[in-house]
């Protein structure tokens, strides 16, 4: 028979560990107890989660630079959660659909962004206090994020959402009307009366700084002596033959400067600075409830698709995003208690190789791909049928139609066939899959799969048009937005309160960032999401 153990007290058991003689039961009855005060408990959950999302960051970034890296994404990176083989898994890499898939767990297809066309625009929603831009607002964005579920399990629970970008603040918090605003050319920091008929005060304040014109006049030079850059200073078609050499002097002008300073350094260094006046002044992450800070910082992008990713600014870029990060991260430390914070560092997309330098003989050779040459063709081909000219639409890299124009469903698939005929013989132009067709091999096709993520089924997008290798459609010097995995392979870091540091390799998706919080956080997810809880313990 298994004996029961006497209940011991502990000072007892611990002062008998130690060699002490126990005290007889007569003392210890007519001795006073020391008071012994309670063992803080750590917290449950963290105060304050921080999600930076760095506008158009490849996930190689982290390694090529990394001997350099010194700054916040370097401290994110070792001393974190690392998953290596973090991917955007839809087709359209673009900014609107990348932000809005961050904290809502689920692919453009169920949030309704999906292409930075269907994004936040929104006339009626024009901005509060003047400020330059067209209206925006979330209407289009469909289904909750996890700023709805971390509210509806506390209504305390505050949110500040802040970028450059319009799209950028708006997208990764969904509907909520809460405190969302970015930056308009003329050096403020606004919103849409979509969140407020005016601006607080406290933004008002830090408008009242006028911090871009500190910046007027100002010289972006390089952070690091001339030999730690391997790339070229001058290359032509960079920037289009303009300002292509260091260094990058901001005019004193004000109001360009005000414009201009989007495509330095500069201008994450502002954002980062409101922030982190937002925080203070909102008081996030002081109370009992966990509050949200979402950072989305754009330089990176405009940067980058004017000098492209293997570019000697793009080099100093990274060093100088990391440096800003990290200067960040030491501010809030100093203001939160840093171990009750998680931290979390993404990218919306990555970007290509501008396709002039491109490596020599490369198979096939990338293009920059219009398909201006086809549509009168197409147009009379629709004429023959009878059908208005303008029933099938090509729209970058998806093709259109209004099914309502056809009589019979053999004139649609006709004129279908022959346009993507014409498409295929396009140079640059890799694959063109009617959209239907394509949902039947998501399993084995990676492309199939990310174009499957881009769309519901029901949409009238009857084709999808896959570039060749680093081929893009033109505009920008160096572009994204394709189903490839330099613009789908993103960073993933996670670190601070709840994070076991270490590498992850295995493949995951940004989908699974939304239900990694929440169950960090306890909170319920309030509908059908795609991505799972990644293992960040």
């Amino acid at each position: 028979m298994k004996r029961s153990i006497p209940w011991v007290p502990v000072a007892l058991t611990l002062a008998c560990m130690a060699g002490a003689a126990a005290p007889s039961e007569a003392s210890t009855a007519t001795r006073a107890r020391p008071a012994v005060a309670p063992r803080p408990q750590p917290p449950q959950r963290p105060s304050l989660v921080v999600l930076i999302t760095i506008d158009q960051f490849r996930a190689d970034y982290v390694d090529r630079y990394g001997a350099q890296l010194t700054g916040g994404i370097a401290r994110l990176a070792r001393g974190g959660a690392r998953f290596s083989a973090a991917h955007h898994d839809h087709a359209i890499t673009e900014t609107a659909p990348g932000h809005a898939t961050l904290l809502s767990g689920r692919f453009p297809r169920s949030t309704g962004i999906m292409m930075n066309a269907i994004g936040v625009d929104d006339e009626a929603a024009p901005l509060v206090a003047g400020g330059y831009g067209s209206g925006a607002s979330p209407t289009r964005f469909r289904g909750t994020t996890l700023v709805d579920w971390m509210t509806a399990a506390d209504k305390r629970a505050k949110t500040l959402s802040v970028s450059m970008k319009d799209r950028g603040a708006i997208l990764p918090v969904g509907r909520a009307k809460t405190d969302v605003y970015w930056y308009s050319i003329d050096g403020r920091f606004l919103t849409s009366t979509y969140y407020r008929k005016d601006l607080p005060s406290w933004v008002a304040q830090f408008n009242d700084r006028q911090m871009v014109a500190g910046f007027a006049g100002k010289a972006w030079n390089l952070l690091l002596p001339d030999s730690a850059y391997t790339e070229k200073d001058s290359v032509p078609i960079e920037m289009a033959g303009r300002n292509v050499t260091f260094p990058h002097v901001l005019t004193e002008d004000v109001m360009d400067a005000g414009a201009n300073i989007r495509i330095t350094p500069f201008m994450d260094d502002m954002v980062l600075a409101f922030a982190l006046h937002g925080l203070q002044s909102l008081k996030l992450g002081t109370g009992p409830q966990t509050d949200l800070l979402a950072v989305s910082l754009s330089a990176t992008d405009v940067i980058g698709h004017n000098y492209g990713p293997d570019s000697r600014e793009m080099h100093d870029q990274v060093l100088r995003v990391d440096r800003a990060v990290g200067t960040f991260l030491d501010s809030l430390y100093k203001l939160r208690d840093s171990s009750a914070i998680t931290v979390v560092l993404t990218s919306d997309h990555g970007v290509g190789t501008i396709p002039e330098l491109a490596p020599p003989g490369m198979q096939p050779p990338p293009r920059r791909v219009s398909l201006a040459s086809i549509v009168p063709a197409l147009r009379d081909k629709l004429r023959a049928l009878k059908v208005d000219t303008f029933a099938i639409e090509t729209d970058v890299n998806i093709v259109l139609a209004d099914r309502r124009a056809f009589r019979k469903q053999a004139d649609l698939d006709s004129a279908m066939a022959f346009l993507l005929d014409q498409i295929r013989a396009v140079p640059g132009v890799a694959r063109v899959d009617r959209f239907q067709a394509l949902l039947a091999d998501t399993a084995t096709d990676v492309i199939a799969r990310r174009w499957a993520h881009q769309f519901p089924a029901t949409v009238n997008v009857e084709a999808v048009i896959t570039l060749d290798p680093l081929s893009t459609w033109g505009g920008n010097i160096a572009s994204h937005g394709s189903p490839r995995d330099y613009d789908s392979h993103v960073p993933l870091l996670f670190a601070g309160f709840g994070v076991t540091p270490g590498v992850r390799s295995q493949f995951v998706r940004t989908v699974d960032i939304a239900p990694t919080l929440a169950q960090l956080l306890g909170v319920k997810v309030l509908e059908p999401v795609d991505g799972v809880a990644l293992p960040i313990r």
